[in-house]
């Protein structure tokens, strides 16, 4: 087995622990499946570290409760930033087990952590893919719960993560109404 997939286990194994169910399977085990397979399609030349960072993505997020911060944006941004540095410790330590470098294991902590969105490749790529899974797998149950003028708030916020390129992919790959398709055209 090599380190990469000796990673790639060992966050599968920690996410087999999710209590909560997603086609009959730990949620957070599909979502990490999911992150790897849009990752390979979207960027089949990607690094170990970011590879490991898109599986880890939500590592464990069962384990720091929303419901444990104070309801507004404040507390959901705490939560948000708290659970980026617990899933960057905890894929960080994996990584660690695995072999790889202090470097290696910074970069992906910089990925999960999201520091440099709009310039650092690799942490561009990442939110990327997540805003990619957001839409594939995500967004429609989100919408079928939410107001129209949420569910454009979401769409705009997500189209403004995105990379000039992923953006004009969600246009090319995604049936989207005229209103929603509006946010990501240039």
């Amino acid at each position: 087995m090599t380190r990469l997939e000796s990673a790639l286990n060992a966050v599968d194994t920690a996410n087999t622990g999710d209590p909560n169910d997603d086609d009959g399977q730990p949620a957070a085990l599909v979502y990490g499946q999911r992150m790897s397979s849009e990752l390979e399609r979207l960027f089949p030349n990607a690094s170990d570290s970011l590879r490991i960072a898109a599986r880890g993505q939500h590592i464990e997020r069962w384990s720091i409760a929303r419901n444990s911060y104070p309801e507004g944006k404040a507390g959901y941004h705490a939560w948000r930033r708290d659970l980026a540095a617990h899933h960057a410790e905890r894929v960080g330590a994996i990584m660690a087990d695995a072999g790889y470098s202090e470097d290696d294991i910074a970069a992906a902590g910089r990925m999960l952590r999201k520091e440099g969105i709009k310039k650092h490749a690799d942490v561009q790529a990442l939110e990327d893919v997540i805003c990619f899974v957001f839409l594939k797998w995500y967004f429609a149950p989100f919408a079928a719960k939410h107001s129209e003028d949420k569910v454009q708030g979401i769409v705009e916020k997500t189209a403004r993560k995105m990379s000039e390129n992923a953006r004009h992919r969600v246009l090319q790959e995604f049936d989207l109404p005229e209103m929603l398709a509006a946010a990501f055209r240039p």
